[in-house]
């Protein structure tokens, strides 16, 4: 009998599990576009674009590779709205009772298709380097779940820059090479651009119309949108963005969206990429000395190390994830999030390219927009929600760990040892942003006080009891109480009159 395969928008893989478990000759691909996936967040239009012109494309890769494929567009009269609708309205049309599906990477979804009338058969999906079964093995009975000692593992495990057993150079992480200061100038132009072709200006119409209203800028368009574009950016970043790409990983410049950065994230997530190949891509221009060993460690780092650690963390917590929130932080996500005026030109400067571009880089998003919430105590749900909402490359399996647990510290510290806090002085040195700033970055109380400053020092006040016995933080906790006890009091009171403003929807 007909079975359907499921294949979801980020699952755009020849080898996904779903497709190596079902028969070409009689089974039936399922793949839709629907409304419950494209507004459970208000994501940016960028991201509704690319994962629905993506899609289109494998669908027409099936079909020329001999697959029959059910392939719903989201302004089709009989769309059911929804996944688990879609799958019973094709069941129907082809006699079907029995989907094969690769495991989504959110509970979400995982709880819907088990609510599915049809019988399911669900596998694991495999494109992972870690299985669940393998984090769990890991994760048992440690104290301490650091992503370190797993990345070592992983390292173990690929023979990614591994050497007769143990790590390329001597040492498993090259991070202390990786902190440069802005340099001067990026003489690389960023990532390779496309030209949207019928099939993806035919999706940009279809998004315009339908979430035009959305948080970000749908044109200019430029993603990669099929495994060949993809590839091609792969190699043109290898070639020219990796060489320095370790040096200058954590820097932030006015009005230099992507530095030396990959852009590969929205790429490996959606399928396009695999994340092996572009890792192997990487190492290959490191063994021909086309990239130095601190980048080359730090990219693979980033993939088979933290993708694969926060993939785990997910899964290892359960569904109430994203509902943690040990600081009980509870003020709303302030307007500046959604492009309002701000006198903070980091800020300014990381959600505007959010808003033109669906991107922004890990320490933008971890030591500005995610330290300034942090230290504001915002919803940490209300964190994740945006996070959610605004980059190409977020899907809760990746991005819940990283604002939830890295960002924002509200699952306690299963991620980090310590809140990821800092004053202005930590942007000032790694960005030029500061220098552009209506505040003054020196200043540590007065109307020109970077609010970095005051913030920092109301929220290691107000969490004294949680964290001044953390022996990361004790330091800053007797830099403060050697303090004036004047000067702690204005701190106090300039900070709390900041966020009363900000509460007040005034432009801060």
């Amino acid at each position: 009998m007909v079975k359907l395969a499921l294949v979801l928008g980020d699952q755009l893989s020849t080898h996904v599990a779903a497709l190596r478990h079902a028969n070409k000759e009689k089974d039936v691909v399922v793949m839709a576009e629907v409304t419950a996936e494209a507004t459970y967040v208000r994501h940016h239009p960028k991201k509704i674009a690319f994962i629905f012109a993506a899609m289109r494309k494998f669908a027409m890769r099936l079909k020329d590779d001999g697959w029959t494929v059910a392939y719903t567009q989201l302004d089709d009269r009989d769309n059911a709205g929804s996944i688990p609708g879609e799958l019973l309205r094709q069941a129907e049309i082809h006699g079907a009772d029995e989907v094969i599906v690769t495991q989504p990477g959110e509970w979400r979804l995982i709880q819907a298709l088990d609510d599915c009338p049809l019988t399911i058969h669900t596998h694991e999906d495999d494109r992972f380097i870690a299985s669940h079964k393998d984090f769990e093995s890991w994760a048992k009975g440690r104290k301490a779940l650091r992503m370190e000692y797993f990345y070592r593992d992983m390292r173990k495990k690929t023979g990614l820059m591994m050497e007769d057993g143990k790590p390329a150079g001597g040492d498993w992480n090259y991070d202390h090479d990786n902190r440069k200061a802005p340099p001067r100038d990026v003489d690389f132009g960023g990532p390779m651009q496309f030209t949207p072709d019928d099939v993806v200006e035919e999706v940009l119409v279809l998004v315009e119309d339908r979430f035009g209203d959305n948080f970000g800028d749908l044109r200019p368009f430029w993603f990669a949108t099929d495994h060949g574009q993809a590839r091609q950016h792969l190699a043109y970043w290898v070639k020219h963005g990796a060489p320095q790409f370790g040096d200058y990983q954590d820097a932030m410049m006015d009005d230099e969206p992507f530095m030396f950065h990959a852009l590969v994230g929205a790429y490996i997530n959606a399928g396009l990429l695999d994340p092996l190949e572009v890792c192997r891509a990487v190492e290959d221009a490191w063994r021909a000395g086309d990239v130095p060993i601190n980048a080359a460690e730090g990219f693979i780092r980033q993939v088979i190390g933290w993708r694969e650690y926060v993939r785990g963390i997910y899964f290892h917590e359960g569904p109430d994830y994203t509902s943690r929130n040990v600081l009980k932080h509870d003020r709303d996500l302030p307007p500046l999030y959604w492009g309002a005026k701000t006198w903070m030109n980091c800020l300014s400067q990381a959600v505007g390219q959010t808003k033109r571009e669906a991107y922004a880089h890990h320490i933008q998003r971890l030591m500005v927009t995610g330290n300034f919430a942090l230290m504001a105590g915002i919803d940490p749900h209300q964190v994740h929600e945006w996070y959610l909402e605004v980059y190409a490359d977020a899907y809760e399996w990746v991005e819940a760990p990283n604002v939830i647990g890295m960002s924002q510290f509200a699952d306690g510290g299963i991620i980090a040892s310590k809140p990821y806090i800092s004053s202005g002085n930590y942007i000032d040195k790694m960005s030029t942003y500061c220098k552009g700033c209506s505040y003054t970055v020196r200043d540590k109380t007065g109307k020109d006080a970077c609010p970095f400053n005051l913030l920092y020092w109301h929220f290691m006040d107000r969490h004294r009891d949680r964290f001044s016995q953390n022996p990361r933080m004790g330091q800053m906790y007797a830099t403060w109480d050697r303090m004036d006890e004047g000067k702690r009091k204005t701190v106090l009171a300039e900070a709390g009159a900041f966020l009363e403003k900000m509460e007040k929807g005034e432009t801060v």
